[in-house]
Parts: C-alpha cells; structure tokens; sequence
C-alpha cells in the first residue's frame, strides 16, 4: 500500500503544483477549457492514464469546466501517486 505524505512533503508538492490545492484529504485542480468537447477530451484523456497507472481520480464535469481530485482511498490520504497523477494532469491540460 503506498504510504501517506507528511505535510511538510504535500506542501512542497503543491509548492510544485501552482493550479492545484488541498481539499481535505485529497488534491484539487478545477480548470475551465476552451468549450465542452475540449473539456470532454481532458477528460477521455485522463482517463487513458489513470487506467495505465492503475490510479483513478475523481472528475466532475461540468460544462467546460472539470474538477480533479486526486487521493489514494486504500491509504486514506495523499499520497506520492497522487502528486503524479497530478503533475501528469497537468501536462493534459497544458498540451492543449
């Protein structure tokens, strides 16, 4: 089971990841796309990734805008997993 980030390490990595906040036990990101096909699109695509990492966040669409929050649940916290996922959301979105 992967193990819980102490704060001092969720807070360096949110130090790292500006678009992105604690939202209790999870990390957040709302961005707001272009239009709903490109929100859509973020989205099939994060969805490819998680599947291949084997690590899910949560995503709430609405819109053009999508919510993330990513948290590890079998560890009851945050996680390094998350942090990547993370970063690898980020890199979706800023590829467009």
């Amino acid at each position: 089971m992967a193990e819980l980030l102490s704060e001092t390490e969720i807070s360096e990595a949110l130090n790292k990841l500006p678009y992105w906040q604690r939202a209790g036990d999870a990390l957040e990101r709302t961005a707001e796309l272009a239009d709903f096909p490109q929100a859509i699109a973020v989205v099939n695509r994060v969805a490819e990734i998680a599947e291949n990492v084997n690590h899910h966040p949560d995503m709430d669409i609405r819109w053009r805008t999508v919510t993330f929050r990513c948290s590890t649940h079998s560890a009851g916290g945050i996680t390094a997993k998350d942090v990547s996922l993370a970063e690898r959301i980020d890199g979706t979105i800023d590829a467009l």
